[in-house]
């Protein structure tokens, strides 16, 4: 069939279109087994690019390079460090690290530090980006010796996937089925030894079998408001942005204790201060930026405050259910329960019990609500009947 582009429309239609050799597109080699088609195509998560470039730079920027660099999670920080010093003697690869904990504590941020610290690559990737063999072959074949494999979200990893690496993390080989049925073959193709950094916010999520194959499991904590100051002040310094300690601490108390909520806050911060023109970023400046952005002085925003007022008020403090919640404030399941819960269980705002979610007293007083404290009304009721 002939293919006519419209940016050359015939001068004459009656005559009949000169002949043109066409030129045939490129086309990837098809390969011969399994094993050549995973070196064939690279996984489109590894190309990604960015549509501003200097943006990304300032992105990758806030990173801290190396563990001296790294704010906070001092126990972790020791382990770690351990860890490289004993690889780098024994001349290895470090053992497979498993990291869990809420999100943007610093997960990926510390996998692109052990491979600064060894010397090696980091291949970053997320799980439900590997959905079948070929992506993730793809991935394994291409490691250098020592390199460092992170994968996010690893719970979420598909199970034809997972069992793809076992025997890599294992013994360093992959086990690739050539043929169907009774002329099927299993080939071992040895791989080079590698570090899987895999990250999780759901820990339980995962099977034992993958579990059991890391030899470091380690979990992020939240950061203190002293050490968030320290994140703040360092973030500003980059972006050329002038704060005061007062200003920072200001930021650093509304940022949930989540470095990642911290910079955000301050690059809102920062907007403001250039719109206002102001030259420094102090307390004053901060809390009222923060105001606008509805962020109150403990970092609860509006969908915090509609959450617990919904539950003081409609439900007399609790216990409520999960499900009544979201049908009463409008906001996800899965949301209420991932995004907004934890912050508000560690702050003693929230409490579950077996029957439901219930307001604790410190949440009303924060709120200037009156009324019944956890659900106490309700339960006195109960004991009396």
């Amino acid at each position: 069939m002939a293919i006519i582009s419209s940016k050359q429309p015939a001068a004459n239609a009656e005559q009949p279109p000169k002949e043109k050799k066409k030129k045939s597109p490129k086309s990837v080699p098809q390969p011969a087994n399994p094993t050549q088609l995973a070196s064939v195509v690279e996984p489109e998560i590894l190309q990604a690019e960015t549509n501003n470039p200097e943006e990304k730079i300032q992105e990758e920027s806030l990173r801290p390079s190396s563990l001296q660099e790294y704010i906070g999670q001092k126990d972790l920080k020791g382990v770690l460090d351990i860890a490289i010093q004993a690889a780098k003697v024994r001349q290895e690869s470090l053992d497979h690290l498993l990291l869990y904990g809420p999100p943007g504590l610093g997960k990926t941020t510390l996998a692109l530090i052990l491979a600064t610290e060894m010397g090696v690559n980091c291949k970053i990737t997320a799980a439900p980006a590997l959905q079948g063999p070929r992506d993730i072959l793809g991935i394994l074949m291409r490691l250098q010796p020592g390199d460092i494999l992170f994968i996010d979200e690893i719970h979420r990893l598909p199970r034809i996937t997972e069992e793809i690496l076992y025997p890599a993390m294992e013994d360093f080989r992959l086990d690739i089925t050539q043929g169907k049925e009774a002329t099927a073959k299993i080939r071992s193709i040895p791989l080079p030894k590698f570090t899987l950094v895999g990250a999780t916010t759901k820990v339980g999520s995962l099977t034992s079998p993958l579990r059991d194959r890391f030899g470091l499991v380690q979990k992020l904590r939240f950061y203190e408001v002293d050490e968030l100051t320290l994140i703040v002040q360092r973030t500003a310094e980059i972006l050329h942005t002038a704060i005061t300690p007062e200003g920072a601490a200001e930021i650093a108390r509304r940022a949930r204790g989540t470095p990642r909520i911290a910079n955000r806050l301050l690059k809102r911060v920062r907007d403001y201060a250039q719109v206002k023109a102001c030259d420094l970023i102090d307390a004053e400046i901060a809390s009222t930026a923060m105001e606008i952005y509805n962020v109150d002085p403990l970092g609860l925003d509006w969908v915090d405050r509609l959450l617990l007022t919904t539950m003081a008020e409609q439900f007399n403090g609790g216990p409520v259910g999960l499900e009544a919640l979201a049908a009463s404030t409008g906001e996800d399941r899965q949301t209420i329960e991932s995004v907004y819960e934890p912050y508000l269980l560690q702050i003693g705002y929230l409490h579950r019990t077996p029957r439901g979610r219930v307001v604790t007293a410190a949440a009303r007083k924060h709120l200037g609500l009156k009324g019944a404290n956890d659900g106490g009304e309700q339960l006195s009721l109960l004991e009396k009947g």
